[in-house]
This record gives structure tokens, C-alpha cells and sequence, in this order.
């Protein structure tokens, strides 16, 4: 279990501070840069932009300090069993200044993280490992799949942004024309682009969000199937059932009747 040691959640220092350890800390520490900072990595001087990160394994040198002011960053130390292979398997770093393609989700991590700390909750320990891994696998993910492909890489805050937009509002009839105009770029490669970050493209990731919050409905409500076809942004309720039943293999009267049975 990883078990955390101290943690500080959007920490400024007005007028900068350094840090300066030449042993470490005694654990591993994790630090999200959302100011530009001065630090010593082997010896050499080097400056970490806003919106990197970097791991400190235990008993490395910890030197960093603000480059400008105020100095704004987020961290966590932490420690547990087997956090190496850990490491090696997400293949993520240690000592090593690495982009944060998403730092909100970063920072939002370590909120939750410290807001179950300050809790005693009987689970608190089991949900602040779980978090902290689940913090680590994503930046792995994007690290691994999405930072070697530079063409992609630039526009992977705004893809998920828009992403959650269109999940946030499934009634919504979007197009691709629409969505490729609202990111500045042209129909094919807007497209290219959302199939390579999501792994699917991009009227199929509609289609698939449109049914999941059909299917919802389905099980959680009482609405009829004609409401549940405008609430999921269908024109009319046949072109639902039919795609409904393509898609998940059962008319969405048979869903909802197997979803009460069980």
C-alpha cells in the first residue's frame, strides 16, 4: 500500500522559498510545478517549466526553488511497499522533469487526496493509495501513449475538455463540423485527431455516450422510451430503438425489462 506521508494542495510562497535536502526526505516526493522553478538535477542547474512535474525517488538530492514569484506548486510525500516496481511497470521516472499535458486534473487529484486526509473515514487509508495510483497510471498513460506523438500531444487538454463537454451533454445534437470549428481545425483532421487520443472516433464516442445514458434511463427512471430518445438527443424515438438494439443486441423495451428482473 502506498501510504501517505505529508501532502500541500496549491501552496504558494509569495515571495519564494528553497528547498534544499541534500538526502532527500527520507521518502518519495511528488511535485507539481505550476510556477516556473530553479532546480539541481546531477549536479546541474536546470529550470522546470509551469505545468511539469517530477518524482523524487528516496534519497535523492531535493534542490528546487522559485525562478519567478509568487511560487505556486502542489506536492506529496509518500512511501509503501514495492513502489519501484511499481514505477518500472508505468514506466514513469524518477528524478525527471516530465510535461503535464493535464495539470487540472493533476491538482484536482491532489485536493481529493488531501480532503481525505484531513477525514477519518474507515476506508481513508485504502481510498489515499487508490487515488495516489490512480493519479500515477494516468499520468503513465498519457506519458507513454500520448506524449511520443508530438502531433497529438498539444492538443490533448482541449480534446478532453471538449470530450467531457459532449459527454456532459448527451441531448445535444453535436456535429463534426461544429465540434472541428470550435477546435480551429478542419473536419478530417479534427477527426484524425479525437481517434488517435480516445482510441475511437468521434460519432461512434457520441453514439456510445448517447446509449450508455439511454440505458441509464432505462434501468433508473420511468420515462417513456419516446422521452428517453429526446433526453439522449435522438430526432425520433425509431432511429433510437433501431440503433439501440444494433448496438447493445436488445430492443430498449427488452433492456429495461431485464434490468427490473434482475
Amino acid at each position: 500500500m502506498l501510504r501517505l506521508i505529508r501532502i500541500g494542495y496549491n501552496i504558494i510562497h509569495q515571495h519564494g522559498i528553497t528547498i534544499d535536502r541534500p538526502f532527500g526526505s527520507g521518502d518519495y516526493l511528488f511535485l507539481l510545478f505550476r510556477s516556473k522553478m530553479e532546480l539541481k538535477l546531477q549536479g546541474k542547474k536546470v529550470i522546470a517549466d509551469k505545468n511539469t512535474y517530477i518524482i523524487f525517488k528516496k534519497g535523492s538530492y531535493h534542490f528546487y526553488k522559485d525562478f519567478e514569484q509568487p511560487m505556486i506548486h502542489d506536492w506529496f510525500h509518500f512511501d509503501g511497499d514495492d513502489i519501484e516496481p511499481f514505477f518500472n511497470k508505468l514506466n514513469l521516472p524518477f528524478d525527471t522533469i516530465i510535461n503535464a499535458h493535464n495539470p487540472f486534473f493533476i491538482s484536482r487529484k491532489v485536493q481529493d487526496i488531501q480532503l481525505e486526509q484531513v477525514q477519518n473515514g474507515t476506508f481513508k487509508n485504502e481510498i489515499i493509495d487508490a487515488t495516489i495510483r490512480c493519479l500515477f497510471m494516468k499520468l503513465s498513460d498519457i506519458r507513454n501513449n500520448i506524449e511520443p506523438h508530438n502531433n497529438i500531444s498539444k492538443y490533448y487538454n482541449q480534446f478532453v475538455e471538449l470530450r467531457n463537454e459532449i459527454y456532459n451533454a448527451p441531448q445535444i445534437n453535436y456535429s463534426i463540423d461544429s465540434l472541428a470549428l470550435s477546435v480551429n481545425m478542419s473536419r478530417s483532421y479534427f477527426q484524425h485527431i479525437y481517434k488517435q487520443i480516445f482510441g475511437i472516433s468521434t460519432v461512434n464516442d457520441i453514439i456510445n455516450n448517447r446509449l450508455e445514458y439511454g440505458m441509464y434511463l432505462l434501468g433508473n427512471t420511468a420515462y417513456t422510451i419516446s422521452d428517453i430518445s429526446e433526453l439522449c438527443g435522438y430526432t425520433n424515438d425509431v432511429h433510437f430503438m433501431r440503433q439501440f438494439k444494433r448496438i447493445i443486441n436488445v430492443t430498449p423495451s427488452e433492456y429495461r425489462l431485464n434490468y427490473r428482473n434482475k
